[in-house]
């Protein structure tokens, strides 16, 4: 059994992608680029099926966030990975919540047995990447999706008991039984919360990784897109993965022309 096997993506009943690559593209290529026009087919071809697969933008699921409650700024924000950083900054430019954030750099990635591990980026360990925590009033945790919750449970366990009880953990977008799992760790606010079972009933992916070489991560081998592994792409867009396969490498070959992952954002 190849890795990829191992990894087998059952049709969800609603498939819901993040669209964080118009932002992205737009500043980066303008609208005027080639690779502006590939993204605005990409997205509408996505589409075609509005019962199965559901479009997410950031200023619908910040505007869900921030009508939940308000809170007064944290003494201390850890963002997870890059996106959760970033998070962290669109949050705080409207809100004001996270003047002071910091960064882990950890990430999901496939065993090669149909699991995953919590791994860091950069050859630093977790626990060594945490700043002090000790004299902590307040602390916010916070990432852009829970699936399966396995990456903030693994930062959230990597705190301080103490620490913990101090926390508050944030994210844009989740599945409703994952976020169950975060709660009984500490409290968290999301902006959308997707009812359903894992991958049966309810999948969530960025854009981003659709087309660029982020998605996917593997010990000891390149990162990979989607588009590059099929069978997910035919479980997520049944009838017409080919047609988004074809559109993906089009803007692919604008973004990473020499083949290597480039930086997001």
């Amino acid at each position: 059994m190849t890795d990829a096997e191992a990894y087998a993506a059952p049709t969800p009943k609603v498939f819901y992608i993040h669209d964080d690559l118009s932002e992205y593209i737009c500043r980066r290529q303008g609208e005027a680029s080639p690779a502006w026009q590939i993204t605005r087919e990409l997205l509408a071809l996505v589409r075609r099926d509005p019962n199965h697969v559901v479009v997410l933008t950031l200023e619908r699921q910040i505007t869900l966030l921030l009508a939940h409650r308000t809170y007064s700024p944290f003494a201390l924000t850890i963002g997870i990975g890059r996106a959760g950083e970033r998070v962290a900054q669109q949050i705080h430019t409207r809100t004001g919540w996270f003047p002071n954030l910091a960064r882990v750099d950890v990430t999901r990635e496939e065993d090669g047995r149909g699991g995953y591990n919590v791994v860091t980026t950069t050859g630093i360990p977790l626990g060594q990447q945490l700043p002090r925590l000790d004299a902590v009033a307040s602390l916010a945790l916070v990432d852009d999706t829970v699936f399966s919750g396995l990456t903030m449970r693994t930062v959230l366990q990597a705190l301080p008991s103490k620490a913990r009880t101090r926390t508050q953990a944030f994210c844009l977008r989740g599945v409703a039984s994952s976020l169950a799992s975060i709660r009984a760790l500490c409290p968290i606010a999301s902006g959308f919360a997707a009812p359903g079972s894992l991958l049966d009933e309810v999948s969530f992916i960025n854009a981003s990784g659709l087309v660029m070489r982020i998605g996917i991560r593997h010990p000891n081998q390149p990162p990979q897109a989607f588009f590059e592994r099929p069978m997910w792409m035919r479980s997520w867009f049944p009838g017409y993965a080919d047609e988004v396969i074809a559109v993906c490498r089009r803007l692919n070959a604008i973004l990473e022309p020499d083949g290597q992952p480039a930086q997001f954002p």
